[in-house]
């Protein structure tokens, strides 16, 4: 930590009190960083010793000092486990204020605990305060000049080491209060950028993913039927490239033409976001069209991850494994067969990645409302089992290998990304779920032919996307216990 002489700790009572000043010293770094660099970038000096020391990150303390037992709390987040300190740097204060406010405000309420704020150790690397289209080439100054003055991201000090349980607790240091500490957040938060071709601030704590072009027609389409509508609390839809279209537009766009003024295609995985707002901040959706493959659901879920999203859903294709499935119908996972391979050594194979009860009855309850189904027809279409999830879309050319394990876990449906997601929820603590449509049945001669395909694309990805934004729409109604228990371990850091 910097020395107290330097930067004292400020002792406050109220939650949002600490965070109006965790916004006013993270603003204040950041504009001192912002003014260095202008400076010399300008031909002027650089930052000595001295003002550097302003470039940090703000840091927020919880003291718990209890005089009887601990209280037992029902809820899984917003609890503490043992009595000491807790401690996690902060970055982008005021977009996470609610997070924090409501994080903290039940801290004190049930365990009366001190909270204190003020500059920490960890600088602030210089990429992560430019604002965008900031050329740092034109003044001759090279990228080895600025990494001699300025902080620079360094890879040795961000990893996941609190989220995998890794961690190793030192008697003079304070437990980690969150998941995440700022610079870990900076880092996912640019990248986020980088992949969506988004501003990170647009993402939504709902969450779609999908693997098929497709279903963002239809998410385009049903954005701007919702902001036409007057509904309360839809502010904007956000497309990739920085598009927005605001409600007055709404009303007389073409899905069409909104989806081809954006830049989508220049971006890995395009993100749109059907901004809304309710009591304690965002509540709209987002719909990530994350490509094929586990990399990308790993890539795209570990970026997420820092913003505490309250749910992520699945919702793309896979091969039906059974006989009496039809191209059309639903798989609901409730496990996971995990051959992707990209998490065995952060989530091994033999840990379990469970359903989560919420989640489930959501997605089964949104499909009756939408497909207007119920009991044995509900049932004819809309399949729970478990799903296997490769990292080969070849993996037919090896049936022979694989035969025997898709028997043995009795799955009735096979993509490349279900399991991944699911297992990155259960990793980073950010609730989950997986609804897939059958497009093809592998192992039972039905595959695409061109003419069916575009029938069924028409057909079912409207109805399945309906079916998603159904399961949220629920969730976000009641998100009591979608925050489940099942994702949290015995040796938790307090935050959500």
């Amino acid at each position: 930590m910097i020395d107290d002489e330097l930067r004292p700790m400020e002792t406050l009572a109220d939650p949002a009190v600490a965070v109006d000043r965790l916004e006013a010293l993270h603003a204040g770094a950041t504009q001192a960083l912002q003014a260095a660099l202008a400076r010399f970038l300008g031909g002027g000096p650089p930052p000595d010793a001295a003002e550097r020391l302003q470039f940090r990150y703000p840091e927020l303390r919880v003291t718990y000092r209890p005089t009887g037992p601990v209280p037992r709390i029902g809820r899984a987040t917003a609890k503490l486990q043992v009595a000491g300190t807790y401690a996690t740097t902060v970055t982008q204060p005021e977009h996470f204020r609610d997070y924090l406010v409501d994080q903290l405000r039940s801290l004190v309420r049930d365990y009366g605990v001190g909270l204190e704020v003020g500059l920490s150790a960890q600088e602030i690397p210089y990429p992560y305060v430019l604002e965008p289209g900031i050329d740092l080439t034109g003044g001759g100054v090279s990228a080895a000049d600025l990494a001699t003055w300025f902080p620079v991201p360094l890879l040795s000090v961000v990893g996941d080491e609190i989220a995998d349980g890794l961690w190793q607790q030192r008697a003079d240091s304070p437990r980690p209060l969150a998941l995440f500490d700022a610079i870990r957040v900076d880092y996912s938060l640019r990248r986020l950028v980088h992949y969506t071709g988004s501003d990170w601030r647009h993402i939504q704590p709902w969450i779609l993913l999908t693997n098929y072009h497709r279903y963002v027609d239809r998410f385009v389409r049903h954005g701007l039927e919702r902001l036409a509508s007057g509904a309360e609390g839809f502010e904007q839809m956000v497309l990739p490239g920085g598009v927005v279209i605001d409600r007055a537009e709404a009303a007389t766009a073409d899905p069409a033409v909104v989806i081809a003024r954006s830049d989508w295609h220049r971006f890995q995985m395009p993100a749109y976001h059907l901004v809304a707002r309710g009591p304690g901040g965002p509540q709209g959706t987002t719909l990530v069209n994350i490509g094929v493959g586990p990399s990308n659901a790993k890539t795209i879920t570990d970026h997420l991850a820092v913003l505490r999203p309250h749910c992520w859903l699945m919702v793309g294709h896979c091969g039906g494994l059974r006989q009496s499935q039809t191209i059309g119908d639903y798989v609901l996972a409730h496990g996971y067969l995990r051959r992707d391979r990209i998490l065995d050594e952060l989530v091994p194979p033999d840990v379990p990645v469970p359903a989560l009860a919420e989640v489930q009855l959501a997605l089964q309850a949104a499909a009756a409302q939408v497909t207007g189904e119920e009991s044995e027809a509900l049932k004819r279409r809309l399949r729970t089992g478990t799903v296997v999830t490769y990292d080969d879309r070849n993996w037919e050319l090896r049936f022979s290998q694989e035969r025997r394990r898709i028997n043995l876990s009795r799955a009735i449906g096979v993509d490349m990304e279900s399991g991944t997601i699911a297992a990155q929820g259960y990793r980073l603590r950010v609730p989950y779920g997986t609804l897939l449509c059958v497009s093809d049945k592998p192992l039972h001669g039905e595959i695409k032919l061109p003419g069916a395909a575009n029938a069924f694309y028409e057909r079912a990805v409207a109805e399945h996307l309906l079916i998603g934004l159904a399961a949220l729409d629920a969730l976000r109604a009641d998100r009591q216990g979608l925050h489940s228990r099942k994702l949290r371990s015995f040796d938790e850091p307090p935050f959500r």
